[in-house]
């Protein structure tokens, strides 16, 4: 609590530090707090303003890996950023303040248990590039390789535990203070959020995650992925091929290479949907700085991507919900779109469809009103997003790192091509993915996916036929001892129901007896009359001799 305490004093400094209050409307504050608060951050507000971008950018900085992570998400975009602001934050892609060539020739020996010297040829101490986790050193290994060198940054996990600790009583704060607040979920938002950062501290899966994605592209013409070198990579280091690229934000660059700019949006576009609904494991960090264009074949531009630490998935249920959803949008069936929202549980299942897919209309209409080329999906997103609060409709913790990606890749393509039209590049890969999933090459994909499980089980069907031959035997037998038991059990009911009267006789028989008896005195015992022996023996035999 006190760690948390300190690092919430930490960032109300920063935020003073660097008048970060500029980004923050006084005029929606409380009245109580306009006329408090407001009056003090109102001096010297207007002068605030003119570096706003570059305060933001070392108020981010200075927070940690964090507070980069998230400057480096809205630095793609554009669309909704200042331009100013846009062009600091871009900054942080791998710009971040390195650490010293000696603090990472320590953590390199620590982890492979070789000197410097004994492994590489040669090795940079100046670091190529610095980011948030990690920087990077360039190589040559004995071998003659050209390679690369990431280095996890010293003590960063006590850094980022206790930032995810703060974040973590903030999203519980919020959850049960705030209707919004619980209907975003976000502590399992923060959940998951620290599983991926997590990840990111171990380059082992990172090494893991890059061979996997290699092998998806195997001679794909879209992405190349850099060579592992799995006899140097451990959990603080790993070593790659070198690659050789343009920076796929160095506009000018691309364009003196006389690379194809609507080519090479389309094919960014391209990549991601073939990651999501091909692969189903998309590369989730697609920042500017992890990204390369080899420009080669200027006409048909290839991507290069590396840093896979942050990877996602989709089962094949969310794939399906969300290509449905979003082909059901590019048609302006809205009323599909609020279906398919209750069906797969995104909104709560007594939701009224019709008010939902009216409140839809509202958000969208205007927006078609534009070219498609002139839609932003991040607006769309923001746009159902308000719409969403009025029908309980939930994050959905799967869907974040997706969301995010579409997003980064959305405000890459239009910063590369700004007549990128988003809609007509992804529609026909959604169509022809659902027309996948029915008919014959569906069925065919299923049996050569089941296949290696039937080939395992065939030499064991002769024994489970025996078996069930025998099971099949043995049941027969005992239904039918059933059946006999059940047929002498009706036998017996029946025997019972017709010696019924027999046993009402022999009741009333021993009844006369005892009657006829009792009244004759025991001295006359010897006379009595022979009828009461007559009555008694035959109640004795309806009772207990006859069957």
């Amino acid at each position: 609590m006190w760690k948390n305490a300190t690092r919430s004093l930490r960032i109300a400094a920063t935020v003073l530090r660097y008048r970060l209050d500029v980004f923050i409307p006084i005029h929606l504050l409380p009245w109580y707090l306009k006329y408090t608060v407001g009056i003090l951050l109102s001096l010297g507000r207007k002068g605030a303003m003119h570096n706003r971008g570059e305060r933001l950018r070392l108020a981010l900085e200075s927070l940690g890996p964090i507070f980069v992570k998230f400057g480096q998400i809205l630095s793609t975009r554009r669309d909704l950023l200042p331009d100013d602001i846009a062009d600091e934050l871009a900054r942080l892609q791998d710009k971040v303040p390195p650490f010293s060539g000696e603090v990472a020739t320590k953590i390199i020996e620590s982890d492979l248990g070789a000197s410097v010297d004994d492994i590489f040829d040669e090795f940079d101490r100046t670091p190529l590039a610095s980011a948030s986790i990690a920087q990077v050193h360039t190589a040559t290994l004995k071998t003659g390789e050209a390679v690369v060198v990431k280095v996890i940054r010293p003590n960063i996990e006590k850094t980022i535990r206790q930032d995810i600790s703060l974040l973590y009583m903030l999203a519980h704060l919020v959850a049960k203070t705030s209707a919004d607040g619980r209907r975003l979920r976000p502590v399992e938002v923060v959940k998951d959020y620290e599983y991926t950062i997590l990840d990111e501290l171990d380059l082992a899966k990172e090494a893991a995650n890059t061979g996997l994605l290699q092998r998806n592209f195997t001679d794909s013409d879209l992405l190349y992925v850099p060579q592992i070198y799995w006899d140097y990579s451990r959990r603080h280091v790993m070593v790659m091929e070198r690659i050789s690229g343009i920076p796929v934000a160095d506009i000018s660059a691309l364009n003196a290479a006389g690379v194809n700019m609507k080519v090479l949006a389309e094919r960014g576009v391209e990549i991601f949907f073939t990651q999501v609904f091909s692969h189903s494991f998309f590369h989730a960090d697609m920042h500017p700085g992890n990204i390369f264009v080899d420009p080669s074949d200027p006409e048909r531009p290839k991507y290069i991507a590396i840093d896979c630490a942050i990877m996602g998935s989709l089962d094949d249920a969310d794939k399906n919900y969300l290509a449905r959803n979003l082909l059901a949008f590019f048609k302006r069936d809205y009323r599909q779109v609020a279906e398919l929202h209750v069906e797969s549980g995104w909104v709560p299942k007594g939701t009224p469809v019709h008010a939902f897919e009216s409140a839809i209309r509202s958000v969208c209409e205007p927006m078609f009103a534009k070219p498609l080329k002139e839609i932003s999906f991040g607006q769309v997103l923001l746009g159902l997003f308000q719409t969403a609060r009025r029908f309980n409709m939930e994050v959905q913790p799967q869907l974040v790192l997706l969301e995010k990606t579409l997003l980064n890749i959305e405000g890459l393509g239009r910063q590369l091509y700004p007549d990128l039209d988003l809609w007509v590049t992804a529609k026909p890969f959604l169509e022809r993915w659902m027309s996948e999933q029915v008919g014959p090459r569906r069925l065919l994909e299923e049996v050569k996916k089941q296949a290696p499980d039937w080939a395992g089980q065939l030499p064991q069907i002769p024994n489970l036929v025996f078996s069930t031959m025998t099971h099949l035997s043995h049941q027969e037998e005992r239904m039918r001892e059933q059946n006999q038991a059940l047929e002498s059990l009706r036998k017996e009911l029946r025997r019972s129901r017709r010696n019924q009267p027999f046993k009402l006789l022999g009741v009333l028989a021993l009844a006369s007896a005892w009657l006829t008896t009792d009244s004759i005195a025991l001295e006359h015992l010897a006379k009595a009359d022979i009828l009461s022996l007559v009555l008694f023996l035959a109640g004795i035999y309806l009772l207990v001799l006859k069957p």
